[in-house]
């Protein structure tokens, strides 16, 4: 068997893994699903040990026996995950409890507001490359040590969800630059380390992982790794990185100007720049490679706000049908969904608002509205809010030149046509659409010397293109104008429901 690389990446909900041969070819692919516990509102949480490693391990061992594969055949290994996240575990590596998810997960919002008045917006800009949002890490570590301070007296150190597959894989506590920069206000951008000033409240710099560039060879599979995953002990494994770069590398985004759209869970971008953008709206990161940088951005729910439809308003559907069923439904819809238009902040919203107070909304509706309407208006919500976030580019003076999509929901026409309508701006999408873990393991082949960044395009090169109805514009224009103005006319009644509720997000 010539050389293959494996990768395997932990989503919100899924777990997917390939083994990839040296062609680009896929030869194995396996998946695991997990749910997002959502214990309280604005929590959100995984069983680390369940949901990461658990699924991980039991991925490898089936795609090397259905690959036909002796262990030894795996060249490299290449691991992603959501992120950024927050998970404290002992000494040996251990979850003290439940991973703490990224943006959706909206309980420090009080630390975030405190840290910001105390650090101060500009120099935590200019420090971290970020302003402190419900993505950020470090209030949610704050966020631990005041609200359960038996965890945060018993933690070793604060992982994300790479960093803890890749130290049950290796034994080594390693993280990349790329994920480091989602840990603020704990990273310095200019220095690429960990600082000191203005986040000794938080946690000492004992307690984060070692720095390393996604590619670089951190440690070789443990002999308890090895039995557990079916891998070789001693095979290479990468730093790996958070899910949506090893998406945006496995569809060939890698020059200043090209952009990812992920459809997934939520829909988030990331694009490559010549130079740092410095935006409080926009997050900012080290690339995967020494010398460039990435300006990112997310929507709070997108995939997630599908799923919740289908749970409360299609039960009847055959769940391994629903998504198709409900986008024929959402095509017999006009564009426009006949005067419906959804606020997707179902759980707040990040860029570029980063409110964790933001509500949903499902504005326009009377008698003869029905349900395919309802679900394109909530599509197209997601749209609009795209086109808010490539807005946002815009101003920062980072207008991307080329759009990539990929994810899962490129699987759906509507969805896909609707942001290209409603944004006006034409999107690619590759010949393979396994997203992060495909990703994974070409930066597994890097890693080990056997390919280069450009030979991405070669491995996945582009399938289609869609382009956008011109003649819709005016019409997403003026529902692009009702989207703005509904949040800026309602946010103080959402915080103010908030107390009548009890539902405060804090």
């Amino acid at each position: 068997m010539s050389a293959c690389y494996l990768g395997i990446d932990v989503g919100t909900y899924e777990t997917k893994g390939v083994i990839v041969k040296a062609t680009g070819d896929v030869l194995a692919e396996a998946r695991r699903t997990h749910r997002m516990q959502v214990p309280q509102p604005g929590y959100a949480e995984h069983d680390a040990e369940r949901d990461w490693w658990g699924e991980f391990a039991d991925i490898c061992a089936e795609m090397i026996a259905t690959g036909g594969l002796a262990p030894g055949d795996v060249r490299a290994v290449g691991a992603s995950g959501i992120g950024p996240c927050m998970l404290p575990v002992d000494a040996e590596g251990n979850p003290l409890m439940n991973a703490v998810l990224y943006g959706v997960d909206t309980r420090a919002a009080a630390e975030i507001e405190e840290l910001t008045a105390e650090i101060g917006a500009d120099k935590l800009l200019a420090t971290g490359g970020n302003a402190l949002t419900s993505q950020s890490v470090g209030p949610k570590i704050l966020w631990l040590q005041r609200n359960r301070p038996d965890v945060f007296e018993r933690a070793a150190y604060f992982l994300n969800s790479t960093s803890f597959l890749v130290r049950r894989l290796t034994g080594e506590t390693v993280i990349d630059h790329y994920s480091a920069a989602g840990f603020s206000p704990l990273y310095d951008v200019a220095r690429m380390d960990w600082v000191d000033s203005c986040a000794a409240s938080i946690c000492g710099r004992d307690r984060l992982a070692r720095l390393a560039w996604t590619t670089e060879i951190v440690g070789g599979v443990t002999a308890e790794a090895a039995r557990r995953t079916g891998l070789a002990a001693g095979t290479p494994v990468i730093a790996g990185t958070i899910d949506a770069a090893a998406e945006a590398v496995s569809v060939g985004v890698r020059r200043p100007g090209q952009m990812m759209l992920m459809y997934g869970s939520t829909v988030f971008g990331i694009e490559v720049t010549a130079e740092r953008v410095q935006d409080p709206r926009l997050w900012y990161a080290p690339w995967l490679f020494a010398g460039q940088h990435a300006s990112m951005s997310g929507l709070a729910t997108s995939g997630t706000l599908t799923r919740w439809f289908i749970q409360n308003f299609a039960r009847e559907l055959d769940p391994q049908e629903a998504m198709g069923l409900l986008a024929q439904e959402a095509a017999a819809s006009p564009p426009g969904a006949r005067g419906l238009v959804v606020l997707p902040y179902f759980s707040g919203e990040r860029t570029p608002l980063h409110d964790p107070h933001a509500k949903g909304m499902i504005f326009g509706l009377d008698l003869t509205h029905g349900r395919g309407d309802v679900y394109r208006a909530l599509i197209e919500g997601i749209a609009y809010g795209v086109r808010h976030i490539l807005d946002t580019y815009d101003d920062a003076g980072a207008r991307p030149d080329s759009l990539t999509a990929v994810g899962g929901g490129t699987r759906n026409p509507v969805w896909l046509q609707a942001v290209s309508d409603i944004t006006t701006r034409s999107q690619s999408v590759r010949r393979h659409s396994f997203g992060a873990s495909y990703g994974n393991a070409f930066l597994a082949a890097v890693g080990v010397g056997d390919a280069d960044a450009g030979d991405i395009d070669e491995w996945n090169p582009v399938a289609r293109d869609i382009h956008p109805n011109a003649g819709l514009s005016s019409l997403y224009d003026a529902g692009s104008g009702t989207y703005r103005q509904l949040y800026a006319r309602t946010k103080e009644l959402m915080r103010a429901g908030e107390t009548i509720t009890g539902a405060r997000r804090a």
